[in-house]
């Protein structure tokens, strides 16, 4: 008797959260390889009338697979949402454009009218976004009010083939008087960077609908935030908006702070770890003053701000009556400041909102002041140390967690540990985290390098190649390694550019100037060292060699004059010292 009614409990535990019309398989691990693997899946899919909904979370299917249950979803017109994150545990990232084409095609033919496409969590890159393409720029997707593709490691390459499907979307509906109106956008641990989130803006801005917005986590910086900033403006409706752990400095919290005033709706604003600065707390403080009716909770965590601004930022909430937390933890107050802010809360009766202070990071010195109020110029490198250390921290901690599950890596591995973050290591490249990417290092960073943009291609190859090291030769066969993998897979690819990446690289090295006012880098030995190696390939086209070997031997007499490394680089036949860091290029000298 005991033993039914555990049954039937276990029963309707299983079937609890289950919304209509929908077939879970939600995280019961199964291997799908193949056709026959998935016969029982695929006959309940036939069976199921008015099925709206397939759950395949935590389970790994495969090429065949996948296949083989998108024929069974081709009649299933009733079909709105897909929930497919962790769809591809231990499957290699080549497997998974094939796999994700078969089922948009599947509901495409189906007449299906989607309004729930999760597919985070399953680290596909940017062919992985292409595997997708077709299906969002579909009519399927023009009923779209969900897409989430959190932690997929789109990099900058993905968000901007993401954008322009959006934008192509919401042409074609638009056209049928149906726009696309999606309410939520999930895309957070991507390193969509600034070209990311500014090609995601245009989309965002273009749509006007959006009411929760997720993208913590990508490595933007003040120009993509004010970016988002601007499109924001253009979605009154928006509720919750999430940009944790990217870098704002004060003019992005500025700007932000006007995006806001347009923002009536908000409820919750989580801007932590992303370094607003007092400035940028101040503005947002103001905005808050002056509106936003149904704040609810504030995030301005670890963002360096002062006793002053935080102050008033705690006055800013004073009238804010559905206000539910007040977040500054990680700020720079100092024992009378989180006093001061502990004060001025429990002066207006809201003391239990104030979040915990005990990450305080104690007063600022004189000397961060300082530099605080550097220009532009600097701000796009502001704590690139700490968060690399960060970063890696992270990375160690997964690691550890992947260790103990016992669970083998792959290409793209299991969501729970997250995979070799080759994102992070060109946003901030580091020899450790170059060799952290492990033995198939060359084979991801060229999935993630957006191999028809010739200038993201070079400067790749800049920054791999920085950091070499001649008395290191893990680190400097790890980085030839790398570096022969892109280039080889960049010039056999059809629709790569090779004069034009020599350009891009000449314009990097600062050697020619471009009228796109592209920063050119700081010049590093292992710059030199890495061109000196491929020019030496096969791959590397003869009359590519001829146009280094013309540019460059025109600053070869400036060399002459100031040799302080003590090393040569051959270029072809030409061979020149080097300076370190060479900062005679950077200033265009030829």
């Amino acid at each position: 008797m005991a033993t039914d009614i555990v049954a039937q409990l276990a029963d309707s535990l299983a079937k609890a959260g289950v919304e209509e019309g929908e077939l879970s398989y939600k995280g019961q691990g199964r291997k799908l390889d193949d056709a026959k693997s998935v016969e029982e899946i695929v006959k309940e899919i036939q069976d199921f009338q008015g099925l709206q909904a397939l759950r395949l979370e935590g389970n790994t299917v495969g090429v065949e697979a996948a296949q083989a249950i998108a024929k069974a979803l081709e009649t299933k017109s009733e079909f709105k949402r897909c929930y497919w994150s962790d769809m591809f545990t231990g499957r290699l990232r080549s497997e998974i454009p094939p796999a994700l084409n078969s089922l948009g095609d599947a509901l495409m033919m189906a007449g299906a009218r989607l309004t729930v496409l999760d597919l985070s969590d399953n680290a596909f890159g940017p062919d992985g976004v292409r595997g997708i393409e077709k299906l969002l720029k579909s009519t399927a997707c023009h009923t779209l009010q969900e897409l989430r593709l959190n932690n997929c490691g789109m990099g900058i390459g993905g968000g901007k083939i993401l954008a322009a499907s959006l934008i192509q979307c919401h042409k074609s509906s638009s056209a049928e008087s149906t726009p696309l109106s999606l309410k939520v956008f999930v895309a957070g641990r991507n390193r969509l960077e600034n070209d990311g989130a500014i090609a995601l803006a245009q989309a965002f801005q273009l749509m006007g609908s959006l009411e929760e917005v997720h993208m913590p986590q990508n490595g933007i910086n003040h120009p993509g935030v004010t970016a988002l900033a601007t499109a924001m403006q253009h979605n009154p409706n928006l509720r919750i908006l999430n940009l944790n752990d990217n870098t704002f400095t004060d003019k992005g919290g500025i700007a932000m702070a006007q995006a806001l005033k347009h923002l009536h709706s908000i409820q919750v604003i989580n801007f932590g770890d992303c370094l607003v600065r007092p400035a940028g707390a101040i503005a947002i403080a103001e905005t808050v003053s002056e509106g936003l009716p149904i704040l609810k909770e504030l995030n301005l965590s670890f963002c360096e701000i002062t006793e002053e601004a935080a102050v008033t930022v705690a006055q800013a909430v004073k009238n804010k009556d559905q206000l539910e937390k007040l977040d500054l933890n990680g700020n720079c107050l100092g024992e009378d400041g989180c006093k001061a802010l502990r004060d001025a809360m429990e002066g207006m009766n809201m003391s239990e909102l104030l979040g915990s202070l005990s990450d305080d990071e104690g007063e600022p010195d004189d000397e961060d002041e300082d530099e605080d109020e550097e220009d532009d110029d600097d701000e796009e490198d502001v704590d690139e140390e700490e968060i690399e250390e960060e970063e890696e921290e992270e990375e160690e901690e997964e690691e550890e967690e992947e260790d103990e599950s016992g669970v083998n890596k792959f290409s793209t591995p299991p969501s729970a540990p997250r995979p070799p973050d080759v994102s992070s290591f060109l946003s901030f490249p580091s020899p450790d985290k170059l060799l952290k990417l492990g033995a198939k290092r060359a084979l991801l960073i060229e999935q993630q390098v957006d191999l028809s943009n010739s200038l993201k291609t070079a400067e790749a190859f800049l920054k791999i190649a920085s950091v070499y090291k001649e008395d290191n030769n893990e680190v400097k066969t790890a980085v030839l390694d790398s570096i022969d993998g892109l280039l080889k897979k960049a010039f056999t690819t059809p629709s790569f550019q090779g004069y034009s990446f020599v350009s891009s690289l000449l314009v990097l090295l600062g050697l020619i100037k471009s009228e796109d006012k592209v920063k050119p880098v700081l010049v590093v030995p292992g710059h030199l060292q890495a061109l000196e190696h491929v020019v030496r390939q096969d791959y590397f086209p003869k009359e590519s060699v001829a146009v280094l070997e013309a540019f460059m031997s025109r600053t070869c007499h400036v060399f002459a004059h100031m040799v302080i490394a003590g090393f040569s680089v051959g270029v072809g036949k030409l061979t020149f010292s080097t300076i370190k860091p060479l900062q005679l290029w950077n200033n265009n000298i030829i």
